[in-house]
């Protein structure tokens, strides 16, 4: 291999991982199709690996150290939930996560129904039908979107094996764009999966020794409160915790610089300020980006990241955690982009990151 070759550059079998990845549905509270691509592509990078309850999995490089580092992302994408059949065989929804109705109208979808998958989509009247009538009575919301899957009747419905429960995912799947900008549902946050997979492997290929255990975590239910990093932290209780999440690109239009701030695809991780985020983490993250020359951009929060941060922050008795994002735009549309390069500079700072992290590294606020 060439001494000025990138590492760190993603190659077709790692853009094929991360296909399928992206590509297998893992609706919130049923994530364990993606978390089972996700276990069989790390298990051979790390020593060890486990499964909570709840469907977080984790790998584990170095374990049994007193010392406990966590890498963390979730792998849970916004759905829905079928919450009513009407007599005529249409299908209203419950949001599962931060889903927006607004996309919803002429979008296919998956429904997930104990007979296995069925094709559907959000029906919307044409615009014919609306002409010269209040435009507000036609805006996308919860009451009014519906889907119909071909069925005339509530027992053709049935006789697919839909019911009220039965999981919706969008079926757009991941692309490739001019310039070196992805597309893709739930890019949010699976990347940050493929991500923490690749600082795991390339600990494997360059034979590093790290003094403590490292986990490598993918949690869960991340959508609707944060809720499978709650459970892991309290199970692996670690001593710092770098998560990595999405945040938004505000170079698009209809974005207020103003109150988002400034952030953008191809300029480089996000690192983000704030009360859950551990102020000597952060520095100590800066300076090594700064010492191996990754570009890097900055944020700024009043209360809450809004991430898995705050769970390992506050969770037990404390942990210094800190939050590593990656520009995204049109976060929780199916069409979701991000740039090559930011995944790249976002995997080498992690991993940088993490070798240069020990038990030894002083992050008390008072010495």
């Amino acid at each position: 291999m060439p001494k000025n070759k990138n590492p760190f550059l993603l190659n077709p079998e790692l853009i094929q991982f991360l296909k399928d990845y992206i590509n297998t549905p893992s609706p919130v509270g049923s994530e364990s199709g993606g978390q089972r691509v996700w276990l069989n592509y790390i298990k051979n990078i790390v020593d060890e690996t486990f499964t909570d309850p709840y469907g977080t999995a984790v790998g584990v490089i170095n374990p049994g150290k007193p010392f406990k580092v966590v890498i963390e992302a979730h792998a849970d994408e916004i759905s829905w939930f079928v919450n009513y059949i009407n007599p005529d065989g249409f299908i209203y929804l419950k949001r599962n996560g931060g889903t927006d109705p607004i996309i919803a109208p002429s979008q296919r979808v998956i429904i997930h129904g104990n007979k296995g998958p069925v094709k559907a989509v959000f029906g919307w009247p044409a615009i014919h039908t609306r002409m010269g009538r209040d435009d507000k009575e036609y805006q996308p919301k919860m009451e009014n979107l519906f889907l119909d899957c071909g069925a005339r009747c509530l027992g053709e419905v049935e006789k697919l094996g839909i019911h009220v429960g039965s999981l919706v995912t969008h079926v757009d799947t991941f692309d490739e764009l001019a310039f070196d900008n992805f597309i893709a549902r739930a890019f949010d946050n699976r990347i940050g999966g493929f991500m923490n997979a690749q600082v795991a492997r390339h600990l494997k290929s360059n034979k590093k020794s790290l003094p403590y255990s490292l986990y490598i975590v993918n949690s869960v239910q991340e959508e609707i409160g944060l809720r499978g990093a709650e459970m892991i932290a309290r199970r692996i209780k670690p001593d710092v915790a770098i998560v990595t999440d999405v945040t938004h690109d505000t170079g698009t239009p209809l974005i207020n610089k103003q109150i988002e701030g400034e952030c953008k695809c191809g300029k480089g991780p996000v690192l983000t300020f704030g009360p859950a985020v551990h102020n000597k983490l952060l520095q100590f993250i800066e300076k090594t980006a700064v010492k191996n020359k990754i570009d890097y951009q900055l944020h700024a929060v009043s209360r809450s990241t809004g991430t898995d941060t705050e769970s390992f922050a506050y969770a037990n008795d404390g942990c210094p955690s800190a939050l590593i994002s990656i520009p995204l735009r049109y976060m929780h549309t199916t069409v979701e982009m991000i740039h090559r390069a930011d995944i790249e500079k976002t995997i080498q700072l992690m991993y940088e990151s993490v070798l240069a992290l020990s038990p030894k590294t002083n992050l008390s606020y008072f010495e």
